[in-house]
């Protein structure tokens, strides 16, 4: 019965986990078009309907992804078919497994065992996230040199040379948070920011890292090759880069994968750096001040709170990413370079002699 249950859980983890992230795909695309409407002064998604209504634009994503399904496969000729077919499925797979190590909420007891809410609680935690984000830039690699045209082989070879780039600070730019917190598993490094800084401040991780919370948002845009770090794609420069050729379901694939390379970067943030789901001053039996004041929560409401809190941050920042995307322009290819070797990388170096000799000096982390 032990295996069963063990089975039971896992499943239900790994698709509510897919159904979360899937499900936030077609929301953050009506958000994208709505905010870029907003921050541009125009019409957004305003056509689409059913039964005569629009529901502010929210029937456009279904429409999209009719168009999409039903619209001609084509494969160009002279591609790598093998590979050209492949090569949506590496840009979509790392992102989807990369947030089976976030944690959404505390552990929860059922039928008398603790079950924690996240696909695997791994002691790598962050290890892994690295290794498996690392592969995302192998789909936009084949899918640059695979469909045979000049446009995508720039876009891929673009994308190879930023992803290397930024991945080197994205890495050094969390080190003295592990430092701190003394752990790469990312269930306790949430758990450590729970407690409080002189008895006050949560000790979350952008207030005992705020360069390396800096340097981790910039890495994680230029990671997720967003505006204004979309030199893989560059539409004036080089039409639509590594995805020119693709057309059809597999252009959706990798429309899917940048959003949800969107959601995993967000929950990264939020739980590195924001607590992920904890929320200030709120222990299992409810709000407590530092006044000493309290007040008595039920342990299911404290529970829909922290994820909720988890959710909300997570929201924030995928709008954040929206909203810099329509406000930045791209920079050039030279500029991004430079950023990324010159800037990033002695930033988050010297970050890490800071907090080492930080923590020597006051003896310890968390």
């Amino acid at each position: 019965m032990s295996g069963l249950f063990d089975l039971v859980v896992s499943v239900v983890r790994v698709a509510v986990m897919l159904a979360f992230t899937l499900s936030l795909v077609p929301i953050l695309v009506w958000a994208e078009r709505k905010g870029a409407a907003y921050i541009q002064d125009r019409r957004g998604p305003n056509r689409a309907k059913i039964l005569g209504l629009t529901l502010g634009g929210l029937f456009h994503p279904l429409a999209d992804a009719l168009k999409l399904l039903f619209k001609e496969d084509f494969i160009p000729d002279g591609a790598h078919r093998l590979f050209y077919q492949m090569a949506p499925m590496f840009a979509l797979a790392p992102a989807l497994m990369t947030f089976a190590v976030v944690p959404v909420g505390p552990p929860v007891v059922i039928a008398g065992r603790e079950v924690a809410l996240q696909v695997a609680d791994l002691n790598v935690g962050i290890l892994y996230i690295f290794a498996i984000s690392g592969l995302a830039v192998y789909g936009v690699i084949l899918a640059g040199w695979a469909s045979n045209s000049k446009y995508p082989l720039l876009g891929g070879l673009r994308s190879s040379a930023q992803m290397i780039s930024y991945e080197v600070s994205l890495g050094l730019s969390i080190i003295g948070l592990v430092m701190v917190f003394r752990s790469v598993r990312l269930s306790e490094i949430v758990a450590s920011q729970g407690t409080l800084l002189w008895g006050i401040v949560p000790k979350w991780g952008v207030f005992v890292q705020p360069l390396g919370f800096l340097l981790f948002l910039v890495a994680v845009y230029a990671e997720a090759n967003r505006t204004p770090f979309d030199l893989p794609e560059g539409e004036s420069e080089i039409v639509a880069g590594f995805h020119t050729e693709y057309g059809s379901f597999k252009f959706s694939i990798f429309f899917m994968a940048e959003y949800v390379h969107m959601v995993v970067g967000s929950a990264l943030i939020a739980t590195l750096f924001f607590g992920g789901w904890q929320v200030p001053y709120l222990a299992d039996s409810g709000f407590v001040l530092p006044g000493g004041a309290a007040l008595g929560l039920p342990g299911p409401l404290v529970l829909l709170l922290r994820i909720g809190a988890f959710v909300g941050k997570l929201l924030f920042f995928a709008w954040l990413f929206i909203w810099v995307r329509w406000t930045i322009p791209r920079f050039r290819y030279d500029q991004v370079m430079r950023l990324g070797w010159k800037v990033l990388l002695p930033l988050s170096l010297a970050n890490i002699f800071v907090t080492g000799l930080v923590l020597l000096l006051i003896g310890g982390g968390a």
